[in-house]
C-alpha cells in the first residue's frame, strides 16, 4: 500500500467495515459511531481518546468506542494500521454471549493493548473478513468472538455513560433522534435549563465536542448510513442535512480518510 492511501474491504461478515490505511495526516477531532478495534502495523501516533492522550506503537491493539472523541497524529512521518469497524447491535450480541452485557453502556475500555497474541488473533480475522474463504467460518467466528471478550477484558479505568449529566443527555439526545433539524444554541440551552454559556460549555466538557461539532458529526455518520445502503450522494447529503454535497464530501474524507463515492464503490 502507497503512504497516504486508504482502502475499504467488502465484509464478509455483515455488520462489520475492514479499513487499511497509511498516512503522514493528522486528523482532526472527531467521533464513529461503530465501535473500533485495530492494529497499528507500522510506525507509531499519539492520539486523544477517552483515556486522555494514548500513544501506540507498531505491533498494539487499538480500539475506539462510537461517539467517542479521538484525534490521531503520527510520531514520525507516517503509520500504517488495520482496523475493523463493528455496528454496535454486532457488539452487543457478542457481548451477550461472552456474558459481558448487553448493548447499552458498554464501551471497550482500554484504547491501546500491548498483547502479541491479540495481534496477532487480530490479523488472521483481519484476513478471514476480506477473503472468500467459506471453509474457515467456524474459525473466522471463533476468532470474532474470542477477540471481543479479550478485549473487554482490559477493564483498565472505564468510564460509564452516566457520567454525563442528565440534562447534556437530553440536548445530545435531541440531536441524536433527526441530525437533519436546524437546532440553535438557544432552543438546547432552553432544553437544559442553563444559559447559553454555561449551556456550551457544559456540553463541551460532557461530550469533548461544542454542540455544533456533534452535530456536524451525527449528520456525517448519518449520511454514511444512507451511502452504505445505496442513497445517491447528493440525496444523502440533503437528507442528513448538509447544505450542499461538497459540504459533505469536506467532512467525510476528514473523518474517513476516503471520498464518499470512494466509499460507496467499495461497499457497492
Amino acid at each position: 500500500m502507497k503512504s497516504g492511501q486508504f482502502r475499504i474491504y467488502r465484509s464478509r461478515l455483515a455488520g462489520v467495515e475492514a479499513v487499511r490505511a497509511e498516512t503522514g495526516h493528522s486528523f482532526p477531532k472527531h467521533t464513529h459511531d461503530q465501535f473500533g478495534i485495530g492494529i497499528i502495523e507500522a510506525g507509531a501516533q499519539r492520539s486523544l481518546s477517552g483515556r486522555g492522550m494514548v500513544q501506540a506503537e507498531a505491533g498494539d491493539v487499538i480500539s475506539v468506542n462510537p461517539n467517542e472523541v479521538h484525534d490521531g497524529m503520527p510520531i514520525g512521518r507516517s503509520r500504517a494500521w488495520s482496523m475493523l469497524y463493528f455496528d454496535p447491535r454486532l457488539i452487543g450480541d457478542l457481548l451477550r454471549d461472552v456474558g459481558e452485557g448487553g448493548f447499552g453502556a458498554v464501551e471497550f475500555p482500554s484504547p491501546v493493548i500491548r498483547d502479541g497474541e491479540m495481534a496477532g488473533h487480530f490479523k488472521t480475522l483481519f484476513s478471514l473478513l476480506i477473503e472468500d474463504a467459506a471453509e474457515n467460518i467456524l474459525l473466522r467466528d471463533e476468532l470474532l468472538l474470542s477477540l471481543i471478550a479479550d478485549v473487554m477484558r482490559e477493564r483498565a479505568g472505564a468510564v460509564r455513560e452516566d457520567a454525563i449529566p442528565a440534562d447534556i443527555k437530553r440536548a445530545r439526545e435531541l440531536i441524536d433522534d433527526d441530525p437533519a433539524a436546524s437546532l440553535t444554541l438557544a432552543e438546547l440551552a432552553e432544553l437544559c435549563g442553563l444559559s447559553h454559556f454555561r449551556f456550551l460549555r457544559a456540553f463541551a466538557k460532557a461530550t469533548g465536542l461544542t454542540p455544533h461539532a456533534y452535530l456536524m458529526q451525527r449528520r456525517i455518520h448519518e449520511a454514511r448510513r444512507l451511502i452504505a445502503v445505496g442513497t445517491p450522494l447528493a440525496e444523502a447529503a440533503f437528507a442528513s442535512g448538509f447544505s450542499d454535497q461538497s459540504h459533505m464530501t469536506r467532512l467525510f474524507v476528514r473523518n474517513f480518510g476516503v471520498s464518499p463515492g470512494a466509499y460507496a464503490a467499495a461497499i457497492g
